[in-house]
């Protein structure tokens, strides 16, 4: 089992190689496939987006069995997901979470936008990821940013990050206890679509 923080450093090296486009170096082969058959060892669990243009193991440049990956859109937290995540870090042992949100997030805009203008008959499944997300909006559309678009999504995607983050260390008694006892951490990141660097903001610890 992979402790939190070489679990971090190693994501954060193959984002590195990623950015510099050297990634491609996990395994992936048949042998590889065949060694996992009997059980997985994911390093990280990662809460993302469902983005299209953000695919984890890609981003981090790992392969099979190396990441524990829960997409949806807004990268919102939710009882399933957060039971998904529980089930990781309590079934296989993974001691690194990860939040992972990304510039100019379509979900985001569309809260932005619902907020500004309700739709009529919006499905209540597409409202539910918005009302997840309203929280992170509204305060910002209490100051002066609301006249700035593209900073105003910019500090909402990254509000939105932190507040997935810090539910699900305070969302879930079986993470508070991980977390707690056990060396679990949750970290909060945004991906840029415009470089491909992940920054890591949120729930660090300060020697990193």
């Amino acid at each position: 089992m992979s402790s939190a923080i070489n679990a971090l450093n190693k994501l954060r090296l193959g984002n590195q190689r990623f950015v510099a486009d050297r990634g491609g170096q996990s395994l992936s082969g048949q042998a590889h496939r065949s060694q996992l058959v009997s059980g997985q060892e994911p390093l990280a669990i990662i809460l993302g987006c469902s983005d299209s243009r953000v695919p984890a193991e890609m981003v981090f440049d790992q392969g099979l069995g190396d990441l524990f990956v829960i997409r949806v859109a807004g990268n919102i937290v939710a009882p399933s997901l957060v039971g998904s995540v529980e089930f990781a870090a309590d079934r296989f042992g993974t001691r690194l979470v990860v939040v992972l949100g990304h510039s100019t997030c379509g979900a985001i805009m569309a809260t932005i936008e619902e907020m500004g203008r309700p739709s009529q008959g919006q499905s209540p499944n597409l409202k539910s990821i918005v009302d997840r997300i309203r929280p992170s909006v509204e305060l910002l559309l209490t100051t002066e940013i609301r006249h700035d678009k593209e900073k105003l999504i910019e500090l909402a995607v990254r509000a939105n990050i932190s507040a997935s983050a810090n539910h699900l260390r305070h969302g879930s008694q079986i993470l508070e206890n991980l977390i707690q006892n056990d060396g679990l951490l949750v970290v909060g990141a945004e991906y840029s679509l415009e470089t491909g660097k992940v920054d890591f903001f949120d729930g660090m610890p300060d020697d990193l």
